[in-house]
Order: C-alpha cells, then structure tokens, then sequence
C-alpha cells in the first residue's frame, strides 16, 4: 500500500481542497494565481523530502494549472513529453498526497503512467513523443466523433529530436486537418543547455514580443485578408516575421502558431489557452518558461537542479560535512578513460544525444571542446554521425544510455555493423537500473546487440575492467560495445595504463566442481559469493560477444552443468548465447538461465530490483539448490532434474 502524507491545510488552504481537476474548476479564474504559489511552494516542500526531478516541473506550474483550468480532463487528453515536467500534473490529478513516494518501491512513478492514473493520456520516460501520440488520439477520436480536446506539452529540450518534426509534418499536411493543440514549453534546457540550430531559432522568440502583438495588431487594421494590401503585407511579414520568431517554421509546416508568451504571466496563458480551446485545426502555441521557477537555487543552477536527492529547501543541495569521499562510478571511470585516450590518440571523437552529465563527458567537453559533439536530443544522428567519422579515418566514441540507443538501434546495424566501420558505443545504465523504472531500464541491450553480426559485446565485472574494455573496444577495428551498470562496482582500483584485453576470452575466477557459473558483467560478484559458499567453479565471462568457445568446451567436459547469470532479460541475452554455442558443438548438458524476467519492472532501488529477479546472492543460491538439492550438502556429483 502506498504511504500517505496529508497535505497541511493551514499552508496549503486552496490546494489542500483540490483532490482532483473537477475541484479546482470550481474555483474562481481570481484565484488560480494562489493556487499556483501554493502548487509551486509544496512541489518546493515534496521534492526535497523525497528527491527526484525538480527544475522542470517549477517551470510549468502556472501551465499545468491553467490546463487542468480550462479543459475538462481526463476527458479531454493532455500527453506530456519527457514527464520530467509532469510532478505538478500528479499533485493535482489525485497524488498529492502520496508524491512525496515518488520513485520509490510501490510509490508514484517518476514519468506519466496510464496504469498509474486515468489523467495519464500516455506512458513517457523518453523525450519527443507526446505530438505523435497526441495526433494519434485526435484521429482516433474523430474517427469515433468524439470531439474531447487533445494537448501536447513538449519541453525540455524534446524539440531538438526528429520525431517531433516528423509528427508535426504529418499533422501539418492532413486532410482533413486534426484538431490538436502542441504547447511548446521553451525553457531553454534539456538536462543541460539545449544545443543546435532550432535552439537558436527559438532563442530569438525572448525580444519577439513587440514584433507579435504588431502582426496580430495588423490583421485587425487591414481587415479583409484578400485585399491587395492584405497579401502584399502578409508576404513582406514572413520575410521579416522570420527574422525574429520561429513562426515561419510552424506555419509552413501547416500549424497556426501563437506566441511567444510568456509562461508564468496566469492571466495571459487563461486567455490565450481559452482562444486556442475553441479553433479547429493544428495550433502550436509557445510559451517562454524558467526551469527551476520561484526557487532561486534551481533558477541559477539549472543541470545541478534537474533531478535532486533529498535536501533542505531551507538550506539547498549541500554535501554532508564530514562525508567519505565516494567510490567513482562506471560513469566516472569512463569520463577518465575518455580523456586519457583522447591525450593518447587524436583520432578520437566524443558524441553524446544531450547526456553530457549523465554519460561523464563534462570534463572531455572542457579539456577537448574541439573534439565534444553534443548532437541534442538525437540518437539516430548520433550514430550514423559516428559512422560518417569513422568513413574519414576518426575513431568516435558514441557515449549513450542503454535504453536511448533502442532509438539508434537501425543506425547502428544500418549505418555501422553492416559497412564494419570502427564506432565505439560506451553504454552507460546497462541492466537494471532503478528509480527511473521501466522506460530508462537497460534490460534488452545485450539481447539486441549480440545479434548483430561482426559486433564486440562487453561487460566489465568491475571499474578496472571497464577501462581495460574500453580500450579494448577502441582498438578493435569494427563496431564494439561496452556495456555497464549505473552506479559504482565493487571498488576494484582502476589501472591508469591504457591495456587492452584478448577479444573473446573469459576469465576463470574459481575452480570448483559440479556445477559451473558462467557470470556476466556486474552479477559476477554476486557468482561469486555462491560459488564459494557452494564450492562450485565461477566464470567471469567478459565478453558476450564473442564468447570463450575454447574455455566453454573445456568446463563442459569437467562439469555436469552451467548456470549462466546476466543482467539482462533471459530471452536472447548471454546465457542463450553459450546454449546456442554448445548445441553447435554437439554438446548436451542441463543449464539453468538467470536473468531479468520476461516482465516490465517498476521503480524500485537497483538493489530490490536485483532482488526481486532472484540475482542477488540469496536469490542465486535458491535457484541453484532448488534445481540442485544435493548441493546443499557440499559439492557432491549433481544428478539434474
């Protein structure tokens, strides 16, 4: 059961009586500027006794509330994009009380879920959807005559990825047109600053607002717009129009575009959103917002302010005095790793899809900004970016989240495995991941990259290894991965040489009988642990891709059986892998495959994640006795099930 904790009605009197959209429509429009101070005040309150994401759902407050407002959810669907911005949309859709479990093990999700709540149009965890699901209910509901309102917000830097302009071109050039409102959120920011050309484009929107209020002005002072004068000042306007504000863009795509506004003015989003609510057709309306809003900490530090641990509003984020240094993270070691081999080798390149922080390249951006290529929020570019590098003789490192590179997945078999060219993907948040739950979870990666023919597949047991294997995956002439988990490993001292490992060889970490581990990557010391307590023989196995053919033979001859245990779905990950090898050999044997379930996990701590698949090491004991019951008594000769 969820834990709650009720709303202090003292600090909160208009909030605490808003258990749903159908009550703050029985407030006054006067009233719905208080109602977003409070909203904003207990965001403030919730997030810092919880943690979780932060900057972006300040900036969308007074929107968030003027949408609940004026249109008649869950009837009418709003679609979030991102869902970073979405923690206002759960507190008054039902959570209020029950947000401050956000992320935890049977609390609120972190992104819009449709299981969670009917006011969750659309499942989100990944950016630039929301216009494409949003145009899908528009024409499912008019193809049922249903003439509820749909509404995308897409924000946080979700702009930036193709998707949204290959929806917004669909939109734009239906016949009949679809009734769809897209709000535009322009605060500026991804998780860090936005990049590329459409940032520019939208940047020059802040001192447009004289320029827009003069071509709405116009329209009222020419009147008919067939008139002679009318269309030769609507030409001239799209030429000087396109000087200043994004407009041209949009409506040349086919949406009639409103805006800018600004975002935190009440009066004027009700206004506007009440004249939008009733026009057929595409409308894109754009709105000038503050990550971070009404909190001065996050309005200065914006990337630091993203997403939070707990902390003291009071106070802000502060490290705890006195705090042991923390053990670096596979993500720290490969910020090293990249930078010392970029001082090794200048052929190399470092690109990532708008994970700057959270893939570790902020040093190698400021130490080598010529050889940093932040694409945004861009997968598929990112790759086939690589590629066209690598055609020229560069050696580029595409540092990328497990379950962002599923949208590059083509590229890379396309653009890289199938021309052989030397790209190295450095995967951070392989496997189980955590908070986040299923959307950033990188439970399929060694399932879907092992299949791809002429592909290196690694995954380090520990920090050294990861940089050994780093190495080892640049040096290899054609595609090659390094896959690792979020967090820290178990606290090995990383060598600072630049060694390579021999491809496709494993790693033999205790010799035992009867029963063979066969561990990949950040499970191997959890194998470990079993082994001994067991007394059977412990494999770390290194490399999924190739595997140690030689090794696997020769442990198939001394051992009765192979257990094999992966963070990774069982269906098609590594243990499937050597059943295919031994059953191209000829060989026949029990096995026993551990991994993540055929199943979606929700948020939970990685650790009760592991836990509930059964991998961690009471889980990996159990499974091992129940098919093996002898061993219990000390490693006998294993008569199989």
């Amino acid at each position: 059961m969820t834990a709650s904790f009720p709303i202090d009605a003292g600090r909160y009197p208009r909030l605490a009586r808003i258990d749903a959209p159908a009550d703050l429509r029985q407030l006054d429009e006067t009233e719905l500027r208080d109602v977003a101070d409070e909203l904003r005040a207990y965001l403030i309150e919730s997030v810092g006794h919880s943690g979780g994401h932060f900057g972006a759902g300040l900036g969308v407050v007074e929107l968030t509330t003027a949408l609940h407002y004026l249109y008649e959810t869950p009837e009418d669907r709003i679609v979030w994009d991102v869902g970073h911005q979405a923690y206002p949309h759960k507190i008054l859709t039902g959570r209020r009380d029950t947000i401050r479990t956000v992320k935890q093990a049977g609390g609120v999700a972190p992104f819009p879920k449709r299981e969670e709540s009917g006011y969750d149009t659309f499942g989100v965890g990944h950016s630039s959807t929301s216009i494409s699901a949003a145009l899908g209910m528009a024409i499912a509901n008019a193809a049922a005559g249903n003439e509820r309102k749909v509404v995308a917000v897409i924000g946080d830097g979700a702009m930036t990825a193709g998707m949204a302009y290959e929806a917004l071109n669909h939109a734009g050039g239906m016949s009949p047109e679809p009734d769809i409102l897209v709000i535009l959120n322009d605060n500026r920011m991804s998780i860090s600053e936005n990049v590329g050309g459409v940032t520019k484009m939208l940047g020059r929107a802040t001192g447009s607002r004289t320029l827009n209020a003069l071509r709405e002005g116009g329209k009222k002072l020419l009147g008919d717009k067939n008139n002679p004068t009318a269309k030769f000042v609507r030409r001239w306007e799209e030429h000087w129009k396109g000087m200043f504000v994004p407009s041209t863009l949009f409506e040349e795509m086919g949406f009639h575009y409103t805006g800018p506004i600004d975002g935190h003015d009440m009066d004027a989003l009700v206004s506007t959103l009440k004249t939008l609510r009733g026009l057929k057709g595409p409308q894109l309306l754009h709105v000038i917002t503050t990550k971070g809003k009404g909190y001065e900490r996050a309005e200065g530090d914006q990337i630091g302010y993203h997403a939070v641990s707990p902390f003291d509003p009071e106070q802000g984020v502060v490290k705890k005095p006195g705090a042991a240094p923390k053990k670096p993270t596979y993500t720290d070691v490969f910020g090293d790793w990249l930078c010392d081999m970029a001082a090794a080798d200048p052929a190399l390149m470092g690109i990532t899809p708008a994970m700057r922080e959270g893939s570790g390249l902020v040093r190698f951006s400021q130490e080598y900004p010529e050889r940093y290529f932040d694409v945004a929020i861009a997968e598929q570019h990112a790759v086939t970016l690589a590629a066209g590098m690598a055609c020229e003789g560069a050696k580029p490192v595409v540092a990328i989240y497990s379950t962002f590179l599923q949208r590059g997945y083509d590229q890379l078999v396309h653009d890289v495995a199938i021309q052989g060219l030397d790209v190295l993907f450095a995967i951070d948040r392989g496997g189980v991941v955590g908070p986040d739950g299923a959307t950033h979870a990188g439970n399929l990666d060694l399932s879907y990259l092992r299949c791809v023919p002429g592909m290196v597949v690694m995954a380090p047991a520990d920090e050294d290894e990861c940089r050994k294997m780093l190495t080892t995956g640049f040096r290899f002439h054609g595609p090659a991965a390094v896959r690792y988990p979020r967090g820290t490993g178990p606290g090995v001292a990383v060598e600072q040489s630049l060694e390579t490992l021999p491809i496709g060889k494993a790693q033999l970490r205790r010799r035992g009988a009867g029963v063979a581990l066969l561990a990949f990557g950040a499970l191997v010391p959890a194998a470990e642990a079993v082994g001994a307590e067991l007394g059977l023989t412990v494999v770390n196995m290194r490399f999924v891709k190739p595997l140690d053919r030689a090794l696997l033979l020769e442990l198939a001859k001394t051992h009765e059986a192979f257990v094999t245990i992966e963070d990774n779905v069982v269906a098609g990950g590594a243990g499937s892998g050597v059943a295919e090898l031994l059953a191209a050999e000829g060989v026949t044997m029990p096995m026993l495959h551990l991994g993540l379930p055929d199943a979606f996990q929700h948020h939970a701590s990685r650790e009760q994640l592991l836990a509930e698949a059964g991998l961690d090491v009471a889980g990996i004991r159990a499974s091992v006795l129940e098919r093996w019951p002898r061993m219990g008594d000390g490693p006998a000769v294993i008569a199989a099930r």
